[in-house]
C-alpha cells in the first residue's frame, strides 16, 4: 500500500535559494506548456506529454536557464501538466502566477535517494542537485521510499515521501456496520446513526484580525512591500485555519469508517454549487450577497476535503465507499416515504406531513443517503440485527399506490409490510 510521510524541512539559506529557483523553473516550465498546448488545441490539433518532453530536452540547448535545474523535476511539471489537461480539459488548467503559486517539485527515482536518521527528532535526506538536507524526524517511514516531493507552505519548506509498506490492504468486510453521511453548512457531518460532527476553525480573534487585515489590503498598492506584508499576515491565519480543518477532517473520518463497510456520501459538485451567481452586465444575477455568504460557508466546512479524508482512511480499512444522487434526501421520509418540501420545517427540524415522523433533518437526509447506497449492492447487516431500510425512491410517481399481493411474499420490502403511499 503506497502511503504519504510528510517532514518540515531544515534548508539552509543556500538549499534554500536553490528551492526557489528550482520551483521558479517548474512554474515557468508548466506555463510555457500550457501555452503551447492551447496554441495546438486552437488549431484544431493535440500535443502529448512525449513531444513536449522531446521538444524540452532540445530546448536547454538554446535556453541555459533549463539546465539548471535535473532534468526528473522539469519532466514531472510536464506529466502532471499532461494529466490535468486529460482530466480538466486544455482551457480548465490555471496557470501558476508567481503571487498565488507555491513552489513544489518532486523527485521521482528512487535510487538517487535516501533517508538517514540521525537522533531522535532529526533525519535526512539526500535529494538531487540538494544534497543532504536536515528535516524534523516526526515519525518513521515505515517502507521502503518511492519518490520524494519538495514544497513550501509560507516561509516553511516540506518534504513528502511516497512509501511503500509492502502490506495490502484488507478485504471488505459484508458483516460489518454501514453509515450514511449526510454534510451540511450548520453542522459538517451527520450521521444516519445519530451521530454530530461540527467545529469552528477560526477563533473570533483570529476573524476580528483577518478582518482588520483585509481592510489594510484594499488599502495598499499593488506591488509595494505594505501589500507583501499584509499578505503574509494573512497567510498565516488562514495556514493555521487549513491545519485545524485538515486535522479534524482526518479524526472525524476515522470515527466514521473504523467499524463499517459501507460509507455512503452525497455527490456534491462543490464547485457547481459555489460558483458565484453575480451574471454579466447585461444579465446580473439575483441576490449576490446571500450567494456570497452560502459560498464562504460551504468552502469553509471543507465538504470535498473531507470526503477525501474519508476515502484515505477508507483504504486502510477495507471500507466499501459511494457516491449517491442527494435530490431529496432532506425531504423524503424514512418511515413513510412522503416526498414534501413541507416535511421540513426548518433548517433542524423534520415532522412527516403524512405520518408525523419527527427527526433531526440532518440524520433524516443521512438515512436517505444510506438507503440510496445499498441499490445494485447485496442486502448486508451487522451481526445479530435485521436488515430493515428505508424507502430509497426520490421521485413522487414511484410512491403512487401500488396493489398489495399478499400471496406474493417477494413483492414486500425485506424490512415489513409495504410502505404507504404519501398523500396529497
Amino acid at each position: 500500500m503506497l502511503v504519504g510521510r510528510r517532514y518540515r524541512l531544515q534548508f539552509t539559506p543556500e538549499q534554500r535559494e536553490v528551492a526557489e529557483e528550482y520551483g521558479s523553473i517548474c512554474r515557468a516550465v508548466w506555463n510555457i506548456g500550457l501555452e503551447q498546448r492551447r496554441e495546438y488545441r486552437r488549431r484544431g490539433a493535440w500535443i502529448d506529454y512525449v513531444q513536449q518532453a522531446r521538444e524540452m530536452a532540445e530546448a536547454k540547448v538554446e535556453h541555459p536557464w533549463l539546465r539548471t535545474a535535473p532534468s526528473h523535476i522539469l519532466q514531472q511539471t510536464l506529466r502532471d501538466l499532461d494529466r490535468a489537461c486529460r482530466t480538466h480539459g486544455t482551457f480548465g488548467v490555471r496557470w501558476r502566477a508567481k503571487q498565488r503559486w507555491q513552489p513544489s517539485f518532486r523527485f521521482p527515482d528512487p535510487r538517487h535517494l535516501s533517508v538517514e536518521r540521525l537522533g531522535r527528532k532529526r533525519g535526512r535526506a539526500r535529494l538531487p542537485k540538494l544534497g543532504w538536507v536536515i528535516f524534523r524526524w516526526s515519525r518513521p517511514l515505515g517502507g521502503t521510499l518511492k519518490s520524494a516531493t519538495v514544497s513550501r507552505d509560507g516561509k516553511h519548506w516540506y518534504v513528502s515521501f511516497l512509501v511503500e509498506t509492502g502490506t495490502a490492504g484488507p478485504a471488505v468486510s459484508l458483516e460489518r456496520g454501514r453509515v450514511g453521511i449526510d454534510r451540511g453548512v450548520a453542522v459538517l457531518a451527520a450521521t444516519s446513526d445519530g451521530r454530530f460532527f461540527d467545529r469552528s476553525f477560526i477563533t473570533p480573534g483570529e476573524a476580528q484580525r483577518c478582518r482588520r487585515l483585509q481592510q489594510q489590503h484594499a488599502r495598499t498598492q499593488k506591488g509595494s512591500n505594505r501589500r507583501k506584508a499584509c499578505q503574509e499576515r494573512m497567510r498565516v491565519i488562514m495556514r493555521r485555519v487549513r491545519d485545524r480543518r485538515r486535522d479534524f477532517h482526518t479524526q472525524t473520518a476515522r470515527h466514521v469508517v473504523d467499524g463499517n463497510g459501507l460509507v455512503v456520501l452525497e455527490d456534491l459538485n462543490t464547485v457547481g454549487m459555489t460558483a458565484t451567481a453575480r451574471g454579466t452586465s447585461a444579465e446580473p444575477g439575483t441576490r449576490v450577497g446571500q450567494k456570497a455568504g452560502l459560498n464562504r460557508a460551504i468552502l469553509d466546512k471543507g465538504w470535498h476535503s473531507f470526503e477525501l479524508a474519508v476515502r484515505n482512511r477508507a483504504r486502510h480499512t477495507g471500507t466499501a465507499v459511494r457516491t449517491v444522487n442527494p435530490a431529496f434526501s432532506s425531504t423524503t421520509c424514512p418511515a413513510c416515504g412522503c416526498v414534501h418540501p413541507d416535511n421540513r420545517e426548518s433548517q433542524a427540524r423534520f415532522v412527516c406531513t403524512t405520518c408525523g415522523h419527527r427527526e433531526h433533518a440532518d440524520t433524516v437526509g443521512a438515512k436517505n443517503v444510506l438507503a440510496r447506497g445499498h441499490t445494485g449492492h447485496r442486502a448486508w447487516r451487522p451481526r445479530r440485527q435485521p436488515v430493515c431500510e428505508a424507502p430509497t425512491s426520490a421521485k413522487r410517481k414511484e410512491l403512487a399506490l401500488r396493489p398489495l399481493r399478499s400471496e406474493s411474499p417477494r413483492l414486500r420490502p425485506r424490512g415489513g409490510s409495504p410502505s404507504p403511499s404519501c398523500g396529497t
